[in-house]
């Protein structure tokens, strides 16, 4: 936690005197910015932020009361304590003042000694308010970390010599997220790939996602089928679930001895599907719920035949349900367009360029959900 002395607080009062006043009775303890109207004070924020400010209400062109609210509006300062001093000492003027984000109000004339004060008491807390959310976002940074560590890390060498080529890309929200991908040699012609997408975002999805992936990844070595092991990843996750939290899936298992995968979903949208010469198109429809609700899911399996050139690409709600400023979704059908203009193409440039057209597509908006986009690709090695 930074020195109480290396706070910076900025006065804003059109009187030059009052201005005096206060410049006297803090210099020696905080750094100080002045600003005389509110649009000057605006372009201090901008240009550094500071600790607290002290803020004037009856000003030409922009009064206290808008500043105020611009700055609860930007993400930037929103959380910059301030403090209202004005000669408006009716009640009114004073709720308005706490309404549009005021952390404190004194009215002029004011004691030196009580500003002194409540500006050290404000400034204690922002302080600490401080520490605790850098304290916060280094353990979420580690804690993302964790995360991304128990998910493969080298998917090349898990389908090395079977004629399949994965890339996956996961993009959290937050920190850490609740979407996860697996790929799993079981044997020399058989490969699993799962993605999923776990209820909710933070810290307790992070967990739920860390727990799936140790099951699914367990399952998937003792089970030849994608129906079978999801319908026993539901059982064990329901089994304890005190917070009734689950997960949709997509889960493959490429047999590559007789050139053929199955497929299956629990709760998760389709995935889409590109093949030589042909439109990009929606494949493997989900038959069961989401795992980990209730037990006894019903997840059937579809079982397709495997060309050459071939590429599977599985996606979560992040990419679907992208939305632009005007709050659109980004939807499967420009996924499949997208994915039109990079057939043949190598898993890595397939999944870049599904998260770049969703990315245009968003245009700024922010990120709601996590994005999640994994790319198998079928070239038989004897082919």
């Amino acid at each position: 936690m930074k020195e109480l002395s290396e706070s910076r607080v900025l006065i804003v009062d059109d009187v030059k005197t009052n201005v005096d006043i206060l410049v006297q009775a803090l210099r020696d303890e905080y750094k100080l910015s002045v600003a005389l109207d509110g649009h000057a004070a605006l372009r201090s924020v901008e240009k550094s932020p500071p600790d607290l400010v002290l803020l004037d209400i009856v000003m030409p062109d922009l009064d206290g009361y808008e500043v105020c609210r611009r700055l609860r509006a930007s993400e930037l300062t929103r959380e910059v304590p301030v403090m209202f001093l004005s000669a408006l000492e009716d009640v009114n003027d004073k709720t308005r003042g706490f309404e549009v984000g005021g952390n404190d109000y004194l009215t002029k004339p004011f004691e030196v000694l009580e500003v002194k004060a409540r500006v050290r008491s404000l400034l204690k807390a922002k302080l600490y308010a401080d520490a605790v959310r850098e304290a916060m976002a280094r353990d979420l940074r580690i804690a993302r970390e964790i995360q991304m560590g128990i998910l493969p890390a080298d998917l090349g060498a898990a389908t090395k010599g079977t004629g399949l080529e994965v890339r996956a890309l996961i993009e959290p929200a937050r920190e850490v997220g609740g979407d996860l991908y697996e790929v799993v040699r079981v044997s020399d012609d058989r490969v699993v790939v799962a993605l999923g997408d776990v209820s909710g975002k933070g810290i307790p999805a992070a967990l739920f996602m860390a727990v799936t992936v140790t099951v699914l990844r367990t399952l998937a070595r003792q089970i030849a089928e994608p129906d079978e092991i999801l319908r026993r990843l539901n059982d064990e996750l329901a089994e304890q679930n005190p917070r009734g939290m689950f997960v949709t899936l997509q889960c493959l298992v490429f047999d590559l001895e007789h050139e053929r995968v199955s497929c299956a979903g629990a709760g998760h949208h389709q995935l889409a599907l590109v093949s030589p010469g042909r439109p990009a198109r929606l494949a493997c429809p989900s038959s069961g719920r989401p795992a980990g609700l209730f037990p006894h899911n019903p997840i059937d399996r579809e079982t397709l035949s495997l060309e050459r050139g071939d590429t599977f690409v599985l996606f979560s709600d992040g990419v679907s349900e992208a939305m632009n400023p005007d709050e659109d979704f980004y939807g499967e059908d420009r996924l499949l367009a997208a994915l039109d203009t990079v057939s043949g193409a190598t898993p890595d440039e397939t999944v870049r360029r599904v998260l770049a057209d969703v990315r245009a597509f968003t245009a700024g908006a922010k990120q709601s959900d996590d994005i999640t986009v994994l790319a198998v690709r079928y070239r038989p090695l004897n082919a």
